[in-house]
């Protein structure tokens, strides 16, 4: 019988074929040619075809070793089912570790998966494995020393080995498999963030894991101008004047994904020219931002490491008849910029601007009056070009200096200079900058004119990430924390990385939304249910369920027949996901229901109560004035089919056995009521009164021991992650759960 296992080439099914020649089962492998990454690995057998973990199932009941593959016992071969859904959960994504973290836990004193031989069991894990980018970097960081043990088995296994080793040369034929990950293309084609692409929608008898969200190529097809390979250098520069925000998660994973591209170099650089707006906490909140998007820099640096040679270069630049010192108020020049009108000090003499650029560095008052403007062209249709500022003074503490200076540099007079003696190559910037293009190179020109050897930096610009119903301006980020609209700068409405990863936010998903931005110029508002949606893909299969009842209105059900005594039975707190461990769950004859669900039901109807079994309501006590249940009695019927009940309820023991825990939900609102804030919008008049929904419930006992920032699932409820655990202010407050919304449209009104 002819068996055909055929695969896109650059989704090998790794698991399918070492599964093949473990079982001696005579398989033949070939990529189809009109495979593209929506196709996933078919069995062709016998004019039927096979996808996902029947490949496995089937390979395994065709081989002489089934026992061996498949279990011996009817037990053995649930447990490796149960293994086979667990493999299809794996993500290439942020939960990828705390996966790896869970198996590692689950093989501490267990040499395979099931039993004690190679099983599809461990081959399904494997396989996931063995295709995931990431696993490499997770098996060598010493977090996962017993699944790396294991894994390096299952790999040197003869048959194992072979079928990888054929897998790589179907590869290297056509051109895919057998690419490295270290070249910048992997072997999905075009690079990720880290330096490889995700692939498309795998089954458990795939190679690579996807880790969702549609197209995740991106538009990262384009070239740095004069770009060499080991000599390009990018930079970060981040103002410590707030948290970095999603915006600027894309401008550092950009830099980052360019610097690997090209195997160079990515520099990080504070541009703190503005003592006025920086502060301490903002230089350690950014660095704590910058080490959770994982950005691998080689060097970290301050504008204000150059403040001496900018000083100097100021000089050179009053000497050299390209600057001057104006003393015209702040709004007429601006008036004056507006209409092209020169300043009258545009032509003060070389002297007369040299004996005002010391009083201005003595931070005197003839100093204070001044700003130093370089003298490009105040008849450009470029505004940027017409005699911006370059210096101007400030009496305020330096975070970093203190009082030493009393004159500081604007942004577009150092950024050009500190970018060419750091040696960066490529600076990257938003578009909304492109009429700044000419005069950054202006202003570098120009230096280059008068201190010798600074090398020229391309600029490449890219579109600003806008979020709907969000505001990106630190200015306005700011105003908000500020004016107590918010609780700070990580507050889970705010757009920051901070905000957004206290949401529940994976650093993954948000790498895989900015990666599916791509480097694209075209500006855009994007939904968040987009990133969201990512982000319940990676966290879905792999957090513990947990049961929660609003205390509002609850509603005893008597169970006539229940347990005299209450009774605990172990059940798993994800049925899919064993490493995510058990939890109790006590049964009694008294169990509280939801007032929501309660109104819902009728007498005589049959319910299932999850996790226990089926339930038929024999009476409803209800209030005459309101329609409000009071009360319900019923009886078990845990023989009753579970597919055919209308409704299945969750609920907890009503006993002093079963101690519940009380847990405060919280739910968030956009900050602004507007989709799309205009640039002549009043954002001010946009905001949202209300952002903050709040509900008191209790839950299972077994969450006393969740943990700060652990994510779980409610039963019907959602995603929740945790903010304040159990007993963390004091055994008498709430557990403190955030909804984390699941990127469902109708639900972002309020999930945003």
């Amino acid at each position: 019988m002819d068996v055909t296992l055929t695969f896109w080439d650059r989704n090998p099914p790794y698991a399918a074929l070492a599964a093949a020649r473990l079982g001696d089962v005579p398989v033949s492998a070939a990529p189809d040619p009109k495979a593209t990454k929506e196709t996933i690995p078919t069995l062709a057998v016998s004019g039927e075809t096979l996808t996902g973990s029947m490949i496995l199932k089937y390979l395994a009941r065709s081989s002489r070793k089934r026992d061996e593959l498949y279990g011996s016992d009817a037990l053995s071969s649930c447990q490796i089912d149960q293994w086979l859904e667990t493999a299809a959960g794996i993500v290439s994504g942020a939960a990828l570790e705390s996966q790896c973290v869970a198996l590692n836990d689950y093989l501490t004193l267990r040499t395979f998966l099931v039993g004690y031989g190679l099983t599809l069991a461990d081959l399904a894990v494997w396989g996931q494995l063995h295709g995931s980018p990431l696993w490499k970097k997770i098996r060598t960081s010493g977090k996962v020393p017993h699944l790396a043990r294991w894994f390096t088995f299952c790999s040197e296994v003869p048959q194992v080995k072979t079928a990888v080793e054929e897998l790589e040369a179907l590869g290297k034929k056509g051109g895919a498999p057998g690419a490295t990950a270290g070249s910048g293309k992997a072997a999905g084609g075009a690079a990720g963030i880290d330096g490889k692409k995700a692939t498309g929608n795998s089954a458990v008898a795939d190679g690579p894991v996807a880790s969702g969200g549609g197209d995740s190529g991106g538009s990262f097809d384009i070239g740095l101008p004069g770009a060499e390979e080991g000599k390009v250098v990018t930079r970060f520069p981040p103002e410590p004047s707030g948290y970095l925000h999603i915006g600027h998660a894309k401008a550092a994973l950009l830099n980052q994904y360019f610097a690997d591209l090209y195997k160079g170099k990515l520099l990080v650089r504070f541009d703190d020219t503005n003592p006025s707006k920086e502060k301490d906490e903002f230089v350690e909140n950014i660095l704590k931002d910058i080490a959770d998007l994982g950005l691998r820099y080689d060097r970290l640096t301050y504008t204000s490491d150059y403040f001496p040679q900018l000083l100097e270069l100021g000089e050179k630049m009053i000497r050299a008849g390209m600057m001057y010192a104006d003393d015209t108020p702040v709004e007429q020049m601006r008036e004056q910029r507006l209409k092209s009108i020169e300043s009258v000090c545009r032509n003060r003499s070389v002297e007369e601007n040299l004996r005002i650029w010391e009083e201005m560095k003595a931070g005197s008052e003839v100093g204070l009056a001044n700003a130093m403007r370089f003298k490009i062209d105040m008849k450009s249709l470029n505004g940027t070009m017409r005699d911006p500022v370059a210096f101007r003074c400030n009496l305020t503490h330096h975070w970093r200096t203190g009082y030493k200076y009393k004159v500081y540099p604007t942004y577009d007079c150092a950024c050009p200079f500190v970018d060419a003696v750091e040696g960066v190559t490529h600076a990257l910037r938003t578009s909304e900058y492109r009429d700044r293009e000419e005069q950054y190179y202006w202003i570098l020109a120009a230096y280059q004119k008068v201190w010798a050897g600074l090398p020229h930096v391309h600029i490449w610009d890219y579109s600003r990430l806008n979020f709907v119903n969000t505001v990106l301006s630190k200015r306005k980020l700011t105003w908000f924390v500020e004016t107590g609209r918010v609780d700070g700068w990580n507050d889970p409405r705010m757009p920051t990385v901070q905000g957004i990863l206290r949401r529940g936010m994976r650093i993954e998903a948000l790498k895989e939304f900015i990666l599916s931005q791509g480097a694209s110029k075209n500006i855009t508002f994007q939904e968040w249910d987009k990133i969201w949606t990512i982000n319940k893909k990676q966290i879905d299969p792999v957090c513990p369920r947990h049961t929660a009842i609003e205390e509002d209105g609850k509603v005893l059900l008597t169970l006539e027949d229940g347990p005299a005594e209450p009774e605990v039975v172990v059940v798993p707190r994800h049925k899919k996901y064993p490493p995510a461990g058990k939890k109790a769950l006590t049964r009694s004859n008294k169990v509280w229901l939801e007032q929501v669900d309660a109104v819902t039901l009728a007498e005589g109807e049959e319910v299932t109560l999850m996790d226990w079994g089926n339930a038929i309501i024999m009476s409803i006590t209800k209030d005459p004035a309101t329609g409000a249940v009071m009360a319900l009695s019923g009886k078990l019927n845990l023989c009753g089919d579970v597919k055919k009940t209308r409704l299945k309820l969750t609920w907890l023991a009503a006993v002093p056995q079963c101690e519940v825990v009380t847990l405060q939900l919280l739910d968030f609102d956009y900050l602004i009521t507007k989709k799309k804030v205009e640039e002549d919008d009043n954002f001010m008049d946009l905001v949202n009164p209300t952002t903050r929904f709040e509900k008191m419930a209790l839950g299972d006992p077994n969450m006393r021991t969740l943990q700060k920032g652990e994510v779980l699932q409610l039963e019907r409820k959602g995603y929740y992650i945790v903010d304040e655990p159990y007993g963390v202010k004091g055994s008498g407050r709430p557990i403190v759960l955030f909804c984390i919304p699941d990127g469902r449209t109708k639900n972002m009104a309020k999930n945003g």
